[in-house]
């Protein structure tokens, strides 16, 4: 398992004071209230203080006092070490944890996760044992389990097909 978990990224600089306005790579935008520290290009940056909003974060970080600096972190995504992260609640999981995983339906090997789109219901993206892509909805009735430890994901075989789509 990967050591960082990517929080967000620097969408642009907030008021001219050097805030950083997040967009946030999490369920909950709340997790960033209490924020310690954040990693950005690996640099540890001592997080200063930090707001939630509807459906960003607003963050300031020691050293950076002024919009023309702030501008510097534009695009750049914000980690936080994995034990210093929150916990996910069960049935949600790190997207970090899940990319490189095999699905699988019944016992039947259908191939890798290269990609999570995070939506309203998250799309899993996998690269098929034969070639192909497929994309599905991560849906209760559709995900029988997930290993994390193991990197395994089991699907419903039926319902995976009646869900999955696969580009040409």
């Amino acid at each position: 398992m990967q050591e960082k978990i990517k929080i967000g990224v620097v969408a642009k600089p907030q008021g001219i004071r050097g805030e950083l306005k997040i967009t946030p790579y999490t369920d909950d935008v709340n997790r960033f209230n209490g924020l310690k520290s954040v990693i950005i290009d690996d640099k540890t940056y001592s997080v200063t203080s930090s707001r939630a909003c509807s459906d960003y974060a607003i963050i300031s970080i020691l050293g950076v006092n002024d919009r023309n600096t702030a501008e510097l972190f534009r695009g750049k995504f914000l980690y936080v070490l994995r034990s210093d992260a929150i916990k996910p609640k069960d049935g949600s999981y790190f997207i970090v944890d899940i990319i490189g995983s095999t699905l699988k339906a019944g016992d039947k090997e259908i191939g890798k996760v290269v990609d999570v789109t995070s939506l309203k219901t998250d799309v899993f993206t996998v690269l098929t044992t034969s070639g192909k892509i497929m994309r599905f909805p991560f849906l209760k009735d559709v995900i029988e389990n997930v290993d994390v430890e193991n990197s395994i994901i089991t699907a419903n075989p039926k319902r995976l097909q009646e869900v999955a789509c696969y580009e040409d």
